[in-house]
């Protein structure tokens, strides 16, 4: 059975390595020079590959980040600059001969189902290199190209945008704080990307501020007895509160034991949400930084003038010279019909985060649409071993009416937690 896995990142390997595992012929397509996707930090920014700042670390611990049949090295650090996570990649592909089955600087052009897609499930699948194009056909089809494809600046959300005088980029485009120097900052959104920059914006610009409409729950990589936050939030007793108690007592637990290195609310980031609900957010220095006064947290920004923002609740003016839009990725999938997989919202709508519903044959899974509590690396290698079982028939899933039915009620409350699956189905509409 030939399988084509799109993309060489994390999930791109561990699909290849898990078709490999099951007997299956893999054939990786990587458009890039190199493995590693997100991972893999450049000075420039490549069309079509997530981009990463140079003082990027992970946010999950190498103890729960491990491919289950692969420990990071003792010496590594217990949380890994970009440089260590992508060295870890290349021994884990070097190891178990996955480069063999990799064609690099390949582009997937288009993936189609063949004629006799409803007996057979094959796909016809196109690709691109040195500017030829070639033909192949596939029985499955894994989709690897990650969370991060194509970044979002929702422009008609703030309005005098277009009249604002000073520079405004995406944070994809972000790469050293150096353009920060002597700057008065804005920086729009809280994620763990918008949490990074204003803090090394902070270290040369004038002024950062940062605008969040809904706040955030901001938690040190390192929690409570020193261990790593993903250590203490994966243990029995979490699980144990977060699937067995009432809904509101568990919250409260969980919110207690945040707000314990620092209450949320005297810091202007209280999220009306729980922690349940609210992915957090992962940064050891800004509530320090917020005390003395090298970061402003303001709420969300009501205009743009020529030189200042406005935002809401806050009548008077701030100057600023330069934005940086924290705002998101799109889900895009450029060489797929858009009938295959359904984009709405920004969200994927996949059954259990990696199949489509209505194929006749389930021959195509995507992988890596999910942000789980901790590391993603264990999750996808389970989602891989799942679809590449399923492509062989050893596994079944359910009708399509039981599919979209469980898809459809995901869409009805998407930031609502699954206790099932213990995830935040933010990236997905299941």
């Amino acid at each position: 059975m030939r399988v084509a896995v799109v993309g060489a990142g994390v999930s791109g390997l561990t699909a290849t390595k898990c078709c490999m595992d099951e007997g299956l012929e893999p054939t990786c397509f990587e458009q890039s020079q190199d493995i590693g996707g997100l991972w893999r930090y450049t000075e420039h920014i490549e069309p079509g590959r997530p981009s990463l700042y140079a003082s990027v670390i992970s946010n999950s611990s190498k103890e729960l980040s491990a491919f289950s049949d692969f420990p990071y090295p003792e010496d590594f650090p217990v949380f890994l600059p970009h440089a260590k996570l992508l060295d870890y990649l290349r021994r884990y592909a070097n190891h178990f001969g996955i480069m063999e089955h990799i064609k690099l600087g390949t582009t997937v052009v288009s993936i189609r189902k063949r004629p006799d897609f409803a007996t057979t499930g094959q796909w016809d699948v196109v690709t691109e290199a040195d500017g030829k194009h070639t033909s192949y056909v596939f029985d499955a089809v894994m989709v690897c190209t990650g969370n991060f494809p194509e970044p979002t600046i929702p422009l008609h959300s703030f309005p005098g945008i277009k009249r604002f005088k000073g520079q405004y980029f995406h944070s994809r485009q972000y790469k050293r704080p150096d353009v920060f120097k002597g700057k008065r900052v804005l920086v729009v959104g809280m994620g763990n990307s918008g949490v990074d920059i204003a803090v090394e914006a902070s270290h040369v610009a004038t002024k950062v501020t940062v605008s969040t409409r809904r706040g955030a729950w901001v938690l040190g990589r390192v929690f409570e007895h020193g261990y790593p936050w993903d250590v203490v939030f994966n243990t029995r007793l979490m699980s144990l509160i977060r699937n067995n108690l009432p809904g509101p007592l568990a919250r409260a637990l969980i919110n207690y034991s945040v707000n314990k290195r620092f209450n949320h609310e005297n810091y202007g980031l209280q999220p009306e949400k729980s922690c349940l609900v609210r992915e957090p957010v992962l940064n050891d220095d800004l509530p320090s930084y917020i005390l003395t006064g090298r970061i402003t947290i303001k709420p969300g920004v009501k205009e743009f003038k020529d030189n200042s923002v406005v935002f809401h609740d806050c009548p008077e003016e701030e100057p600023i010279d330069i934005v940086v839009f924290c705002t998101g990725y799109d889900a895009s999938f450029p060489f797929l019909e858009e009938k295959i997989v359904k984009v709405e919202n920004k969200h994927a709508c996949l059954y259990k985060y990696v199949f489509p519903t209505h194929l006749q044959k389930p021959t195509l899974a995507v992988l890596g649409l999910i942000r789980p509590l901790g590391g993603i690396m264990p999750v996808i290698e389970m989602q891989a071993r799942w679809a590449v079982r399923v492509f062989k028939g050893l596994c079944q899933l359910p009708p399509q009416s039981v599919m979209e039915k469980e898809v459809n009620e995901k869409k009805k409350n998407q930031v609502k937690w699954s206790t099932k699956v213990k995830m935040w189905p933010d990236a997905t509409c299941q």
